[in-house]
């Protein structure tokens, strides 16, 4: 079974690994978000990009789900000595990706290869790949009226500012990265996973053509919610201030036109009626990823059920 999967973040991350641990590498294909990508220090940071890739090749924190494994902060403390601002860290080990990022950035070549390369450096097999190489930003409105960069109101903010709406600015004009097409259509199922369906799947969607392409073929999501609560992230506090009551059929929901398929959790299961009248074939199981084996068996029992599907 070929398999096609959109993800952000560190759920997305998870199920990835899980994906990966199941599949030939050749069957599946990982389309990324990047509308988390901000300029730090003169940096380009992939915030989803990296957690995605560090995770494939094992060396991820396990303890954050973030940054990587074995990390210094040598760099980040004495920037805090000189006064410069701190708030989103970067590990000495972490560093380094980024500025060989940015050089070959500036140097003219494209995401897409960079990422591509850095896989191959890292042993990952399978085929990861950014949904643009164009510059998206995803922008916050606040309820105030004041506007933030998705990492300000994420990190250093903490989520706490009351947003009114999303914006995902650059995302009109951008195209998809090269690949992110060709894996759509040559794969038996798309799989959007457990992530943030607003900041992590929703920019992936507004790049140009890449829903149009999704709907074409069997397509399931998998809940980032769990009885009303985010499993990691501002998921739930975002749809109550979208005016949604948090939940896995709201957010089955949000991907309404799209879905033949949902999972959800056990503790959810009082809602799959709610979910097969929009046409959509609930499958309710432990969606929690506490450790690397679940990942593998949410993966081995979602394949089965893409399967039947």
């Amino acid at each position: 079974m070929r398999v096609v999967a959109l993800a952000g973040g560190v759920g997305g991350a998870k199920m990835v690994y899980g994906l990966a641990k199941c599949l030939p590498a050749e069957d599946l294909q990982v389309i990324v978000n990047t509308g988390d990508d901000f300029t730090h220090f003169g940096l380009k940071i992939c915030p989803d990009l990296d957690t995605v890739c560090y995770t494939l090749a094992g060396m991820s924190n396990s303890e954050t789900g973030w940054g990587r494994s074995g990390e210094h902060w040598n760099v980040m403390e004495t920037l805090r000595k000189l006064g410069a601002p701190t708030w989103f860290r970067l590990g000495d080990l972490d560093l380094a990706t980024h500025l060989e990022r940015t050089r070959r950035l500036r140097n003219g070549q494209l995401l897409s290869q960079i990422t591509a390369d850095f896989c191959q450096s890292w042993g990952i097999s399978i085929a990861v790949i950014p949904m643009s190489d164009d510059p998206v930003a995803t922008r916050i409105e606040l309820k105030d009226g004041g506007v933030l960069d998705f990492q300000e109101y994420f990190v250093r903010h903490r989520c706490e500012p009351v947003l009114r709406a999303i914006h995902f600015e650059g995302a009109k004009a951008a195209e998809p990265a090269p690949g992110v097409l060709e894996a759509i259509r040559r794969a038996d199922v798309a799989i959007i996973c457990p992530s943030n369906p607003w900041v992590s799947i929703n920019p992936i969607l507004a790049i140009g053509g890449i829903r149009d392409t999704l709907a074409a073929k069997k397509v399931l999501a998998v809940s980032p919610i769990i009885a009303g609560r985010a499993i990691k992230g501002p998921a739930a506090k975002m749809y109550r201030e979208m005016g949604i009551a948090p939940s896995a059929s709201a957010v089955a929901h949000t991907y309404l036109g799209l879905l033949n398929g949902f999972v959800l959790d056990t503790a959810d299961h009082g809602e799959v009626n709610d979910i097969a009248r929009w046409g959509i074939i609930p499958f309710a199981t432990n969606i929690l990823m506490v450790d690397s084996n679940d990942r593998k068996r949410l993966a081995q029992e979602i394949l089965e059920y893409c399967a039947r599907l």
